[in-house]
């Protein structure tokens, strides 16, 4: 009879943290920090840990599979979590839940633009390229300092304005 109580209350427990997150999810991007179980700010960016992340339609394995990541380091932004799973966006505006586990918290950055992106030589308009990354190519993204951030891609590194690949900008990506 206990184990019937206790199980009924860890139900219980489990959807009101999955409905707080999705909550949490929900609230608008002007909406001051939330404690969240990582203790970690929301938005935030990781990236895929793995060549294949299994993207599923909420926080839990017996959820329906919508997608599977088939790139490792891969950048997505936190927007929700509960104590084992991250409610994520990906570059292509998609929104999903994987397990913590395969995501890094190593930042990188991907190209979403038709064309090819100057990697400037030092942080100021007008300088020259020091590279271009491709549509579609991933960097690493070394770091962000009054507007401008630092990758590295293949060998090369250069300077883009924050908010100019995807990855970079401070706001909540996918709504």
């Amino acid at each position: 009879m206990m184990s019937g109580a206790y199980g009924l209350l860890k139900s219980a427990a489990l959807a009101f943290g999955v409905a707080a997150a999705v909550q949490a999810a929900a609230a608008p991007a002007s909406a001051p920090d939330r404690v969240t179980p990582s203790g970690m700010a929301v938005p935030r960016y990781v990236s895929t840990k793995f060549d294949k992340v299994n993207a599923r339609a909420g926080p839990g394995d017996d959820y329906k599979l919508q997608f599977v990541y088939k790139v490792r380091g891969l950048p997505l932004q936190i927007v929700a979590e509960t104590s084992e799973w991250r409610r994520v966006c990906d570059p292509t505006g998609a929104m999903a839940w994987v397990h913590k586990r395969t995501v890094d918290g190593r930042r990188s950055t991907m190209n979403t633009r038709e064309g090819p992106v100057a990697l400037l030589k030092k942080p100021k308009d007008g300088w020259k390229a020091a590279a271009y990354l491709n549509p579609r190519a991933l960097a690493t993204l070394d770091r962000c300092d009054k507007g401008w951030c630092r990758v590295k891609a293949d060998g090369a590194s250069g300077w883009v304005r924050a908010g100019e690949l995807w990855g970079t900008a401070d706001a909540q990506q996918c709504h």
